[in-house]
């Protein structure tokens, strides 16, 4: 290669740009195509780039956009008609799969006090961040949780589990995240009905929570063998007063503020093999650097109001507004007010990029750390 630079050398090898386009070639191509193969040289830029291209873009979805339509569905179709009444989010590079942005499904259940959905189980791992009402519960093999405004709760796959509002409880709206389009494109997905539609609750209310939910305590007779935590339920309450306490004594991340991450009390690790989670807290007038990191990650703000730059792309957001970051896109956040923190919760694919060693994570150089921000 004497006499290329370094980026022509690139072109060469990561594309087409030393193969020229001949009447034999397209013979060639030809030929191959019947045959259910191709040129690897044909594709290679595609298929094995320098660096991730999400065909995700980052989007914004308002609470106050969709609350009236999620609402709406309750006069149109009933749980069983629908099996979850669910609005689910679409991210335009991804409608093929039905994601909110890499292989990661989101979408808005409701239901009305009184109503139960039937008993299933899948292959896909699947958790819930209430977003308003009260009465809420849900079961997972015969273990019932109370569910309340910015709890947290896990469904892990292969489980049997079940969502309702008690008839005392108001109409409640919830986040699903789930990872069926992984699950999809592993070619690995299966989903049951409960024989019996509803399932047995064979433990007392909100158990697990009583035996894994204390702060640096370990039950004598904790035994749990299964690869999702055992902590069905993660409480706001004391997520926020983690937060605030680790907020006065540690300047958190440049990055990303006061984060803290969901862990399985067993072993400290993600609450589930696929699906990790965490929650934020902005400081008023904070103002993070901007990075990026391999992953796909779905945000819902707990609390307050700021504004995230995304690949450049400004987005103001408040309470209950959902968004997304797509691999590899540089993004910071900003608490705008003066007076009172930001939380924001966020799930993520990140126990499968560090399992799979394919975690890279890379800080924004110029203009200070910062983005310049357009929309």
């Amino acid at each position: 290669m004497a006499g290329n630079t370094y980026d022509s050398y690139r072109e060469s090898v990561a594309g087409r740009a030393n193969v020229a386009d001949t009447p034999a070639l397209a013979a060639y191509y030809q030929q191959l195509e019947q045959l259910d193969a191709g040129a690897l040289w044909t594709v290679a830029n595609k298929i094995e780039p320098w660096q991730p291209k999400s065909e995700s873009v980052p989007v914004l979805w308002r609470y106050r956009d969709l609350r009236e339509h999620v609402l709406r569905a309750v006069e149109l179709v009933t749980p069983e008609q629908a099996g979850r009444r669910v609005v689910y989010l679409n991210n335009p590079g991804r409608r093929e799969v039905s994601a909110a942005v890499g292989w990661l499904y989101s979408g808005l259940q409701v239901m009305n006090p009184g109503e139960a959905a039937s008993a299933h189980s899948h292959s896909a791992s699947a958790l819930r961040f209430i977003m308003e009402g009260t009465g809420a519960y849900t079961i997972v093999d015969g273990h019932k949780v109370m569910l309340g405004k910015n709890d947290f709760v896990l469904t892990p796959n292969g489980t049997w589990h079940e969502h309702g509002v008690a008839a005392y409880g108001t109409p409640c709206i919830w986040q699903d995240g789930l990872d069926i389009p992984l699950v999809n494109a592993m070619e690995a997905g299966f989903y049951a009905v409960h024989p019996d539609l509803q399932q047995a609750i064979t433990h007392p209310v909100d158990d697990l929570t009583a035996i894994w939910g204390a702060k640096g305590l370990h039950p004598q007779k904790g035994d749990w063998d299964k690869r999702y935590s055992p902590l069905f339920k993660y409480e706001w309450e004391p997520t926020y007063e983690a937060l605030t306490q680790y907020a006065r004594v540690s300047d958190g991340s440049p990055f990303d503020g006061v984060l803290m991450n969901y862990v399985n009390p067993v072993n400290g690790g993600p609450v589930m093999p696929t699906i990790g989670a965490s929650m934020q807290l902005l400081r008023p007038g904070e103002k993070t650097r901007a990075h990026r990191h391999t992953g796909s990650f779905i945000y819902q703000v707990a609390k307050g109001s700021g504004c995230s730059i995304i690949n450049g792309q400004r987005f103001e957001w408040t309470e209950r507004d959902i968004f997304c970051v797509p691999s590899w896109a540089f993004h910071e956040h900003s608490n705008a007010s003066s007076s009172d923190d930001a939380c924001l919760f966020c799930f993520s694919d990140l126990p499968v990029m560090h399992s799979l060693g394919l975690y890279r994570e890379e800080a924004l150089a110029e203009n200070g750390g910062h983005q310049v921000a357009s929309g």
